[in-house]
């Protein structure tokens, strides 16, 4: 019969079993995995956000009850105006125009268009940002029973702006009407760093839109 010393001295030449990893290193690990897992994450993200900004200027599909335009540059006006005089809608919404900027002063910058602004086109002077353009382009439709709507604002703007109008809009049929600026290029944007930092800024933006409509938030 083998001695309770001799078994104690053979156990001990057994291997030890490995100690578990200190909770220190169990965490760090997981923060790097979580970070990578983050970054894969934007980049895909933002990726996916440059090829559904659009690269070319398409006329709508349709006709449409009304037309908007977002401001932040004359191309936009001029384009939606464009649309208004071929009778691709009823009625055009300027929205965030200056408060101090009046009709008379939009319709000499665009002199072939002076007359609709006698009987066809409305601005809106309230909007702040595009939160505010969807809200005031609501507004506006709700007033004038419109269930379809040209939506005239760059390329890059275009996916922030529809899913602001399609939030505040969910009943309405929204038809985009890009406009594609020469200073911003998305066919090759990685080898221009002010549009690649433009096109960022925003994604980022359209990221925090898109995670404020999942909240409990309303905008009246």
């Amino acid at each position: 019969m083998q001695s309770v010393g001799s078994r104690t001295a053979a156990e001990g030449t057994g291997t030890r079993p490995t100690a578990p990893p200190p909770p220190f290193g169990r965490g760090l690990r997981a923060t790097v995995l979580a970070l990578c897992a983050g970054v894969l994450l934007i980049g895909g993200g933002f990726l996916w956000f440059v090829w559904a900004v659009p690269a070319t200027e398409a006329a709508p599909s349709r006709n449409a009850d009304g037309i908007v335009v977002l401001t932040g540059s004359a191309f936009r006006i001029s384009d939606a105006l464009d649309l208004l005089a071929a009778g691709r809608g009823q009625r055009l919404l300027i929205t965030g125009v200056n408060p101090q900027t009046r009709s008379q002063e939009i319709s000499r910058l665009v002199p072939e268009h002076q007359r609709w602004f006698n009987c066809c086109v409305d601005l809106d002077h309230s909007a702040l940002n595009t939160v505010g353009n969807a809200v005031e382009t609501r507004r506006w439709a709700q007033a004038r029973g419109f269930h379809s709507l040209i939506v005239v604002t760059s390329n890059f703007h275009m996916p922030r702006a529809m899913a602001e109008l399609a939030h505040q809009l969910p009943d309405v049929t929204l038809l985009p009407y890009p406009v594609v600026s020469d200073r911003v290029r998305v066919e090759a944007w990685w080898e221009n760093p002010s549009t690649a930092r433009l096109l960022f800024l925003e994604y980022l933006k359209y990221i925090v839109a898109r995670g404020r409509m999942v909240l409990p938030v309303s905008v009246a």
